[in-house]
């Protein structure tokens, strides 16, 4: 565990430099704060070894790491928020499906290939979480994602006009 004094030294010099990566490279403040904030804790619970030369590189590489972490998750919400909505399919204003279900479920049947298609109807028809349909079908859980964006991609081109 590292010293709270070191710590609070290398805080103090460096954080303001990190903040300001942070940001530029992140949306919100919050989030900066976040991927600094967790920077910090995890150089607590380590044995990290100052080396002054090295110091000051290496916090700016974890901030950054942090932050393209953080970018990643954040656009795969938000492309999964997205998405998700088409697979409800486009229900109009009054709550009349714009595409019945089982248009779409013919549609997956016929084009969509292995494994998009299971990944599509674990998720539709089971209610699977991502975490669970990755365990079914022994993926790794982005790449669950992944699949089921590109079916989501797929149903939006066919049956949703603009």
């Amino acid at each position: 565990m590292m010293d709270k004094e070191i710590l609070e030294q290398l805080f103090k010099r460096h954080y303001g430099k990190m903040l300001k990566m942070a940001r530029t490279l992140l949306r919100g403040d919050a989030d900066a704060d976040d991927v600094v904030q967790e920077v910090f804790v995890r150089l607590l619970e380590m044995d990290f070894k100052v080396q002054e030369d090295k110091t000051e590189a290496y916090l700016m590489s974890s901030v950054r790491y942090g932050c393209i972490k953080r970018i990643k998750r954040m656009e795969l919400r938000e492309r999964i928020g997205d998405l998700q909505r088409v697979a409800e399919v486009g229900m109009a204003d009054d709550d009349e499906p714009l595409v019945e279900l089982e248009q779409i479920r013919d549609y997956v049947d016929r084009y969509l290939t292995e494994p998009h298609k299971s990944v599509f109807n674990l998720r539709i028809d089971e209610g699977l979480t991502f975490k669970a349909i990755a365990e079914r079908l022994d993926m790794n859980i982005n790449t669950v994602y992944k699949h089921f964006i590109q079916c989501l991609e797929q149903i939006k081109v066919q049956f949703i006009k603009k």
